[in-house]
């Protein structure tokens, strides 16, 4: 696994390029694997030509008005100034077709990394069916999350088992970057969406085939500080090189700053091997959601949660799409902990991409009503129905600058999977993952590891 740290300081980020002579990434031995063809124009591909896209370029590391990317072999050869390309820009117009300076105003974006969604477009990662999960992963990988997480809600010992080897295999293709448990070591008094007659307290033999049958593939467990055994399963956790994270839980800030701490300290002494986590951050499960709100006396998880936040120490999820949490919690996060402690997330079920309906998440029945979804017998917000696309445009109709919602939108997320120097930005060496978008950031096109996955 690749490492990284955190980032530093959204003030710092400057406009910065390189070329491929410049930069290699073990993007390379994956595109070995998943290889692209390569070649081709924004309106189409030309077979035998690289591909150069032309646009504002909005990434972490840059915002360039006249920017361009360029592409060969699955990977990115060169990223920034359209001025400054080495190469024949031949007659390669911007990335809206209208030639020129980038007179449309198409942006070009990284592919979006999501850490948190269970599904979508009929398909629930929980269903224990690999087709399903493919087909969940290619329709987020269509609407710009190139990367993401497979999240499961709590089931049976038995279910968890099961639908980990699924998207074991699913992560071995290439569509997922691994998986993520959520649940069964939850608190009942926040289990939101789960079912509370499966949550269990942390235990040595479930955790142990738990990850038999995830291997190397499990990247991030949920779980509630509270519990007991919490804190032995994180020491368990960061020794494999698993994230925790502190989620759906009733921890007081003692207890969930401990947490945080206990968590950070143990990926950072995490021998240097090939499931190594130094340099990662532990991450907040959906901050404010499933945890006490915050009491000017009583002040719960939440203030711990974003006191480590600020200090670089962890990195607090954020389901900004307008029904999770209020726009002016988000920008308010937003300008407390920076954009580098964030990341913009999810939590999609099966209804993503679809109407408004009758749902399962896990075990239990959810209804979807104005794309809100709700478990049928108690109420609770059953995840979410927005893209990762979506949310990103939310937080910035939020008053969240660009810059800093596309960062936590890709490189922070990459970041804490491990993945920085192939995903996550926009630079030579990395996969070819790009989201091309018009000025309102609606979808005009997705290209994955070097392949147009939604033509524009």
């Amino acid at each position: 696994m690749v490492l990284a740290g955190p980032l530093h300081g959204s003030k710092g980020r400057r406009a910065s390029h390189s070329t491929i002579q410049e930069q290699r990434s073990d993007g390379e031995r994956d595109h070995q694997q998943h290889p692209g063809h390569g070649g081709g124009s924004l309106e189409g591909d030309l077979m035998g030509k690289d591909l150069i896209l032309r646009g504002r370029i909005v990434s972490a590391s840059m915002d360039i008005d006249d920017g361009l990317v360029a592409v060969a072999g699955g990977l990115i050869t060169y990223a920034g100034p359209a001025s400054e390309y080495p190469g024949d820009r031949g007659d390669a117009g911007d990335a809206g077709g209208s030639g020129g300076s980038g007179g449309s105003g198409r942006i070009l974006l990284p592919g979006l990394v999501d850490l948190h969604c269970h599904g979508a477009h009929g398909a629930d990662f929980a269903e224990g069916s690999e087709e399903g999960a493919r087909a969940a992963a290619r329709y987020l990988h269509s609407r710009g999350t190139t990367t993401l997480l497979a999240s499961l809600v709590t089931g049976t010992p038995a279910d968890l088992v099961r639908n980990l080897k699924v998207l074991r295999a699913v992560a071995e293709e290439g569509l997922v970057a691994g998986s993520h448990l959520e649940g069964p070591f939850l608190s009942g008094q926040q289990c939101g969406a789960h079912d509370p007659a499966l949550l269990l307290e942390p235990d040595a033999g479930l955790v142990a085939q738990l990850f038999e049958a995830a291997g190397p593939t499990l990247a991030s467990m949920t779980l509630a500080a509270e519990l007991p055994g919490a804190s032995e399963l994180v020491d368990l956790l960061t020794r494999r090189g698993v994230l925790p994270s502190l989620g759906h839980t009733a921890a007081d800030h003692s207890g969930a700053a401990a947490f945080l701490e206990r968590a950070a300290v143990g990926l950072a002494e995490t021998p240097p091997g090939a499931d190594s986590s130094k340099g990662r951050r532990p991450t907040v499960t959906h901050l404010f959601n499933a945890m006490p709100t915050m009491h000017h006396r009583a002040p719960g998880p939440v203030s711990a949660c974003l006191s480590a936040a600020r200090a670089g120490n962890a990195v607090v999820e954020l389901i900004a799409d307008g029904v999770h949490l209020a726009p002016e919690t988000v920008k308010t996060v937003f300008e407390l902990v920076g954009a580098d402690n964030i990341a913009l997330v999810t939590d999609s079920m099966a209804a993503t991409g679809l109407e408004d309906g009758q749902y399962r998440l896990g075990t239990l029945a959810v209804t979807v009503d104005g794309g809100v979804a709700r478990v049928d017998n108690t109420g609770a917000i059953a995840g979410g129905t927005a893209t990762l696309l979506d949310v990103v445009r939310s937080a910035v109709a939020a008053g969240v600058p660009m810059q800093d919602a596309v960062t936590s939108a890709t490189a922070v997320p990459a970041a804490v999977l491990g993945l920085s120097t192939q995903a996550g930005d926009l630079c030579a060496g990395m996969r070819a993952d790009v989201v091309v978008v018009d000025p309102g950031l609606n979808l005009a096109g997705v290209l994955r590891r070097g392949e147009w996955v939604t033509s524009p």
